[in-house]
C-alpha cells in the first residue's frame, strides 16, 4: 500500500483499528474472569502479548489519524482527533503504569469519538478537488 492509498483508506482502518481496541477492553475482563473448561480455574491469557495488542492499536490508531487529519478538510476534526488520540493514549499508559485511578468505561469514551470521527471524515470531510482543504 502505497501512501496515497494509506491517505485515502485511513479513516477505514482509523476506525476499524479503534473499533477493534474497543472489543479488546470489552473482551480482557471476560477472558479473565471465565472458569476453563471442567478446571474451576479462571482463564488467564499471556498477559504480555495481550497487552502488546493495547500498543499495537495505539500505534495504528496514530498512523490513521496523522494521515486523516493531514488530509481532513474541516480542521475541527483535525484537532478532535488529535485531543481523542492523546486521551486514549494517556489513558492507555495510565493502565500500564498504574498512576492514577481510572474507572474502567473511560477508555471507551476515546475509542468511540475515534471511531465516529474517522466515520464522519470519511463521509463528509474529503477533499474533492486539489487544494480544497482549510
Amino acid at each position: 500500500m502505497n501512501i496515497q492509498q494509506l491517505d485515502t483508506k485511513s479513516d477505514l482502518v482509523g476506525a476499524f483499528a479503534s473499533g477493534l481496541c474497543m472489543l479488546h477492553c470489552l473482551a480482557t475482563p471476560f477472558l479473565f474472569t471465565l472458569p476453563t473448561a471442567g478446571h474451576g480455574e479462571h482463564a488467564h491469557p499471556d498477559n504480555f502479548w495481550w497487552g502488546i495488542l493495547d500498543i499495537l492499536f495505539l500505534v495504528i490508531s496514530a498512523f490513521a489519524v496523522y494521515h486523516s487529519a493531514k488530509n481532513t478538510s474541516k480542521s475541527w476534526v483535525k484537532y478532535a482527533m488529535t485531543i481523542c488520540w492523546l486521551g486514549l493514549a494517556a489513558i492507555i499508559l495510565n493502565e500500564k503504569l498504574s498512576v492514577v485511578h481510572i474507572a474502567e468505561f473511560a477508555i471507551y469514551i476515546p475509542a468511540l469519538a475515534l471511531v465516529t470521527l474517522h466515520l464522519y471524515n470519511q463521509k463528509y470531510c474529503q477533499c474533492q478537488e486539489e487544494n480544497c482543504c482549510v
